[in-house]
C-alpha cells in the first residue's frame, strides 16, 4: 500500500483484527455483485469505500424514477442510464482506485458461471427466485461463498452459504420452492431504510469473509422485523434432500 491508501483506510487498519494484512486482502479481492438495486447499492458503495480492489457489477436494468426512493447508488440525473454505469459513476466518486467491471446483462448459464469463476465472493442483490437459485447452484458448483439478502415491506433477511464450509446449507435448503409474486416490491412495497440495513449487513458479512475475521452467518439466517426493530438469528441446517448437496 502507498501512503494515500494507508491514510484512506487508516481507521480499518487500526482494528487489530484487520491490520495491514486484512486491508491488503480487501485490496486484492474480486467481488461479484448481482443486482444494483436497493440491496446492491449499499453493498457496492460500502465495499468500494472499504477498499475492495475489484468490483464486478452485474445488472441488466436501467434506472427509473421509482428506484430512487431506495437505490442510493443512483441519482435523479441517472434516470435512463444503465444501473451498472450509474453505480460505477457513484463508486468512482467515492473511491477512484476501485477497479470496476460492468456486466449489463441478466446473468445465466455460461455467463453466470464465467462471472462467478472470476470472483472470490458473490453477493446477491436480486429479487427473483429463478436468479437466486441459479446463483446458489453456480456458487456451490464453483466453490465460491454467496452472501444472500432479501427485503420486502418492513422485513428482511441475510444468509451466508459457503461451500468451503463442511455441511454448509445453501439457498435451496432455506427455500426449496419460491414464489416471485410474493416478493415483488412493486406489488408489496418496501421501506427505504430497510434495504440499506439489509444491504449493509451483507457488506459486513462480505468484509468478514474477505479478511478472514469474525464468525460468519454460515449455518444461520438473520431475520429483521423493522416494525418492532427485532433481529432473530435462526439456525439453518443442510437439507438432506436438497438437490444441490445430493449432486455434490
Amino acid at each position: 500500500m502507498n501512503d494515500a491508501e494507508l491514510l484512506r483506510y487508516s481507521r480499518q487498519i487500526m482494528l487489530p483484527q484487520v491490520d495491514i494484512a486484512g486491508q491488503e486482502k480487501l485490496l486484492s479481492a474480486n467481488v461479484l455483485i448481482v443486482g444494483l438495486g436497493g440491496l446492491g447499492s449499499p453493498i457496492a458503495l460500502y465495499l468500494a469505500a472499504a477498499g475492495v480492489g475489484h468490483l464486478i457489477l452485474a445488472d441488466h436494468d436501467t434506472v427509473e424514477l421509482s428506484n430512487l426512493q431506495r437505490q442510493i447508488a443512483h441519482q435523479t440525473s441517472s434516470v435512463g442510464m444503465t444501473k451498472v454505469e450509474s453505480a460505477a459513476a457513484t463508486i468512482r466518486a467515492i473511491n477512484p482506485d476501485t477497479r470496476i467491471t460492468t456486466v449489463r446483462e441478466r446473468l445465466a448459464g455460461d455467463s453466470l458461471a464465467h462471472a462467478i469463476a472470476g470472483a472470490d465472493l458473490v453477493l446477491d442483490g436480486t429479487d427473483n427466485f429463478v436468479v437466486r437459485y441459479a446463483m446458489n447452484d453456480a456458487c456451490f458448483a464453483a466453490g465460491k461463498p454467496l452472501v444472500s439478502g432479501a427485503a420486502i415491506r418492513m422485513e428482511g433477511q441475510v444468509g451466508v452459504f459457503d461451500p468451503r464450509v463442511a455441511d454448509s446449507p445453501c439457498y435451496r435448503c432455506l427455500y426449496p420452492t419460491g414464489d416471485d409474486q410474493a416478493l415483488n416490491c412493486s406489488e408489496n412495497g418496501v421501506a427505504a431504510p430497510l434495504v440499506g440495513m439489509i444491504g449493509t449487513v451483507q457488506a459486513m458479512e462480505a468484509f468478514k469473509l474477505l479478511t478472514g475475521i469474525g464468525t460468519s452467518l454460515v449455518g444461520y439466517v438473520l431475520y429483521l422485523d423493522a416494525m418492532s426493530m427485532q433481529w432473530h438469528k435462526l439456525r439453518l441446517r443442510r437439507n438432506p434432500t436438497c438437490p444441490v448437496h445430493q449432486a455434490a
